[in-house]
């Protein structure tokens, strides 16, 4: 068996920069992830407005400080270049948007609607910032790890957060208004006489596509060793956040939550080992029956959720909504009417996909699309790797991204923050677990450690 060779004095140093640049994209990304799910979602910096929220300020400076990083990186690190069908894949979603806001500008627009417009471009360069630091920022099996369970940390709190709200009855969070300088909306609402929580969320939507994108990396910490570490106790700590988030999902009187939930949990179970699966589902069946159980009135009112779905009134508004696609599309059907453009007042249509098709056209919608395949390609990747973590994260950071597509046909998901932000957060780690597989590939070092072609390893 060949030996691995001792690193030479460049490498040493290159080993040392590359363990810096994941620390600070760590880092960097963590303080996002903070603004994004601990601030709500309704508050923003009244003077700057609708682009005064600390999470899209704090993506701008992130895209800005990806941009210095990649001028400065053929210098001071060098690396070989590894594809990335997810950065393609958004950057020619990005041009189609930039084409419809410019067709749409050059139409003229109403000035109610210019300002909206130039605010959902800004929103998207802010994302940008966060895909691209974490695709390039993120190049190993430890930087992933670090970044899977901060994610999971977070989604834990905010799971926690709503079973407050739901059981207190208040928002909890909004002492924010009253802070100087800053602006909030948002609060609780109510369905069939039952609170439906939203945690830092302005609308529940959000909130349960935030922790239902998140629960595949909540289980695939609980299940791994590997993400956890070793100050952040066992097997059991690690499980309460899958409960949370469960639960969470349970009291939301939400068809589109519970549908999330269990299309997470049913993808996941293969992931489980097959000696536990019997324990994890029953556990499950468990939380549930303790849940309808503890909350009179609760299971009655879910099963009509989904009884009387074809006679709600929510459902047949969005049934009804697709009658009026190619009606709204026939102006511009190329490349839309212009990104951020098409207001409520024009209609609402509560499906992130068709909102695309009419706001970006078929030339848009065929990137959005491509972007999802493209990250959930990405993650699966994971299978060729020879490290069991790596293949158990890809696997989760997949699910998740499809839980996001699937729950982006029940609401306008790029309209609110947190939804937008997460998904774009976790398209970036599934271009993170491209380029660590990529690296085991062509690297000498052992499976737990490997090395980025030109990027060594985190010291």
């Amino acid at each position: 068996m060949r030996s691995a060779r001792p690193p030479s004095p460049r490498q040493e140093t290159r080993r040392s920069s590359a363990g810096r640049h994941g620390g600070d994209a760590v880092m960097m990304l963590t303080i996002y992830l903070v603004l994004l799910l601990g601030i709500p979602s309704g508050v923003v910096v009244t003077a700057l407005g609708a682009l005064g929220h600390p999470s899209l300020m704090w993506g701008l400076v992130l895209l800005g400080w990806w941009a210095i990083t990649r001028l400065q990186l053929p210098v001071s690190i060098g690396r070989t270049p590894i594809s990335q069908p997810v950065r393609v894949a958004f950057v020619v979603f990005l041009v189609v948007v930039l084409l419809s806001f410019t067709a749409a500008m050059l139409r003229g627009q109403p000035d109610d609607q210019e300002s909206p417009a130039v605010t959902a471009l800004v929103r998207m360069l802010s994302w940008a910032g966060v895909l691209f630091v974490a695709i390039d920022g993120i190049r190993t099996v430890h930087s992933l790890a670090r970044m899977a369970r901060r994610i999971v940390i977070g989604a834990g709190l905010l799971a926690a957060l709503g079973l407050a709200q739901f059981l207190t009855g208040s928002p909890l969070v909004d002492f924010f208004g009253s802070i100087p300088g800053l602006t909030a909306e948002g609060g609780l609402g109510e369905r069939a006489g039952i609170v439906r929580s939203s945690g830092t969320a302005i609308h529940p939507l959000e909130y349960a596509t935030a922790l239902n994108a998140a629960l595949p990396l909540v289980i695939a910490a609980a299940l791994s060793r590997g993400f956890r570490s070793r100050q952040s106790g066992g097997n059991l700590a690690w499980w309460l956040p899958v409960c949370l988030i469960a639960v969470s999902a349970l009291v939301s009187v939400s068809r589109s939550a519970i549908i999330g939930l269990a299309l997470a949990v049913i993808l996941m179970i293969p992931a489980v080992p097959a000696r536990y699966r019997t324990i994890v589902i029953g556990a499950g069946v468990g939380v549930a029956f303790a849940t309808f159980a503890l909350m009179p009135g609760l299971l009655s009112t879910t099963v009509k959720l989904f009884s009387g779905a074809a006679t709600d009134p929510s459902t047949q508004s969005r049934t009804n909504a697709l009658e009026r696609v190619p009606e709204f599309m026939s102006t511009s059907p190329v490349v839309g009417s212009g990104f951020g453009i098409f207001l409520p007042r024009y209609y609402i249509f509560d499906n992130q996909w068709v909102l695309i098709a009419i706001e970006v056209g078929i030339l848009g919608l065929l990137a959005f699309a491509a972007f999802f395949v493209a990250g959930i390609w990405s993650a699966l990747q994971s299978r060729r790797s020879t490290t069991p973590d790596v293949r158990l994260l890809g696997h989760a950071l997949a699910l998740s991204l499809f839980t996001i597509a699937i729950l982006f046909a029940f609401f306008d998901g790029l309209s609110f923050p947190i939804a937008g932000g997460m998904l774009f957060l976790l398209a970036g780690l599934c271009g993170s677990v491209r380029a660590i597989v990529a690296a085991e590939a062509v690297s000498d070092v052992s499976p737990s450690a490997r090395e980025t072609p030109g990027v060594p390893v985190e010291t």
